[in-house]
């Protein structure tokens, strides 16, 4: 194998390498934009779990303070139903 053809050789692996390299680095940037959207998907989906939890934690409240007021109607019901017999 002559020099000539030795080089020949090694500008095809150099641009075979450099392609490669090209293709390389536009998945790279295609992954992080998608890790970009997945993150602020999650950001979003984290910030609507917090928004429900807090809802949720509210409702639970009032819940109970129906329960009580409910209990408590009822006591009278029944003090009321005692003391007219």
């Amino acid at each position: 194998m002559t020099t000539d053809e030795r080089i020949d050789r090694l500008v095809e692996r150099h641009e075979a390498l450099a392609q490669s390299v090209e293709l390389l680095a536009a998945s790279v940037h295609e992954q992080g934009l998608n890790i970009e959207k997945l993150l602020i998907t999650s950001s979003e989906q984290g910030q609507s779990i917090a928004m429900l939890l807090a809802s949720s934690a509210k409702t639970d409240a009032r819940i109970e303070a129906l329960v009580s007021i409910a209990e408590s109607h009822s006591r009278r019901l029944s003090d009321l139903e005692g003391g007219a017999r």
